[in-house]
């Protein structure tokens, strides 16, 4: 999805940026956050502070734009520019779209041929989220012959392309790069008889390292994050069904721990880091399986899980955790929070929605978009509030797409939202 100029002339903003998603966002990069630079932000932890109105009129929006193809991928952004992914749904054409922040205009767009084949119907052509920093924008997309990487310049130039081999997958793709220093990683957790990770030097595109992982029958989404022990160096943490929950060296690739009995079905929400723990989950079908809280060591050379729920949790939304609090949604609609610590229930409440779409927290208000097409709104804290129900009834009436499942972006004070074939900014007034 998305990116532009002003502010990536800034090599220190570059370096804040970086930093920022590589830990976990502390308040003051998230009070001066100007980028949301990956799928949920830095480093994943969907939080942004940022003033968004909770009711939603037309006058509520700075602007509202089609965009040139449809998806379920989510906007990442850098400064003033907006990246986005989008597909032809009949020819399966890959479209990667650059637009202003300020007013919603096209800046470029860059279009690569591909092919239409079958997929679960709730997917699309365009599920993978882009990763950004000051210079590049990457992009995945896959077919059943090939899973592709693509690094643009933040003026759409193509750098490099990479053709990472045969991608077998019942359910089509959906998996999202990420920026950590110099490398862009990508997770390659597909149904063939082979799965991999892959890191590539950012600038010239070369292997820094691949990782063999072992065999599994469901393919994976979920986007990897950063962990950073007390007392050693950074880790990178990957979610599937076969190995659980890994942590690699993101420098050699080797594994440092795993936690590899955890899973009995797929990732599809991301793995982040809050409090000291890492949170994540898998599901199949219609329902979650298993909620995972892990705690590693203080010298990161192992793990734990600290507690886990096997009940009542989410399959394809991603959670997240303010203020010691731990607040996840159902794919029905079962909305609960928790203490992050233990696992404590607070409240647990049922919302009017079905759900593939991330929660982003935003100051004290929680923010997430239903299947079908409405924006939930409720306030942070040990009481349920819901503030708004917010209706985004921007598609064609007579056109048939599938179910939202997009997470918004927040940055410089204003979140966009993604539709199957819309996009809009609202906030910052």
């Amino acid at each position: 999805m998305l990116f532009s100029l002003g502010i990536s002339a800034l090599p220190w903003l570059q370096d804040t940026a970086q930093a920022a998603d590589a830990r976990p966002a502390s308040a003051a990069q998230i009070r001066s956050q100007a980028n949301w630079p990956r799928f949920r932000g830095p480093n994943g932890s969907g939080l942004a502070d940022a003033n968004i109105p909770a009711k939603w009129g037309d006058g509520d929006f700075n602007w509202k734009v089609k965009l040139p193809g449809g998806g379920n991928s989510s906007p990442v952004v850098w400064g003033d520019r907006i990246f986005l992914t989008c597909a032809d749904d009949q020819s399966g054409e890959e479209v990667i779209v650059c637009l202003n922040t300020s007013d919603g205009q096209v800046r470029w767009n860059k279009r690569y041929s591909s092919h239409s084949f079958n997929h679960h119907p709730y997917n699309s052509y365009a599920s993978g989220s882009a990763a950004v920093d000051a210079k590049h924008v990457f992009v995945c997309w896959s077919t059943p012959e090939s899973l592709t990487l693509l690094a643009l310049d933040q003026e759409g130039k193509e750098l490099w392309k990479k053709d990472l081999g045969p991608f077998v997958s019942q359910h089509g793709g959906g998996q999202s790069p990420m920026i950590f220093e110099d490398l862009v990683v990508l997770t390659d957790d597909q149904e063939g008889p082979q799965s991999f990770v892959f890191a590539f030097h950012e600038d010239s595109g070369e292997l820094a390292w691949k990782v063999d992982r072992k065999p599994s029958n469901k393919f994976a989404a979920a986007t990897p994050c950063v962990f950073r022990p007390k007392d050693g160096p950074p880790q990178l943490i990957f979610a599937n069904k076969s190995e659980g929950l890994t942590a690699i060296d993101p420098k050699t690739g080797k594994q440092i721990w795993d936690l590899a009995d955890i899973f009995d079905a797929r990732p599809v929400a991301s793995p982040y880091v809050a409090d000291g723990l890492i949170f994540a989950s898998c599901g199949d079908g219609p329902t979650g399986h298993q909620f995972v809280a892990a705690r590693p060591s203080d010298d990161g050379k192992s793990a734990k899980v600290a507690y886990e729920f096997r009940r009542g949790v989410p399959y394809v939304p991603t959670s997240v955790v303010k203020d010691g609090l731990l607040y996840y949604v159902t794919d029905n609609g079962v909305m609960t929070c928790a203490h992050a610590a233990n696992g404590e229930q607070v409240w647990r409440q049922r919302l009017d929605g079905n759900f593939f779409g991330s929660l982003v927290c935003c100051g004290e208000k929680l923010f997430l978009i239903s299947k079908e097409g409405e924006a939930f709104v409720m306030r942070t804290g040990d009481k349920f509030e819901l503030l708004a129900q917010n209706k985004l009834d921007w598609e064609d009436s007579d056109a048939h797409y599938p179910p939202l499942s997009t997470t918004p972006a927040v940055a410089g004070g204003r979140m966009y939202v993604r539709t199957y074939t819309h996009l809009a900014s609202i906030g910052g007034k």
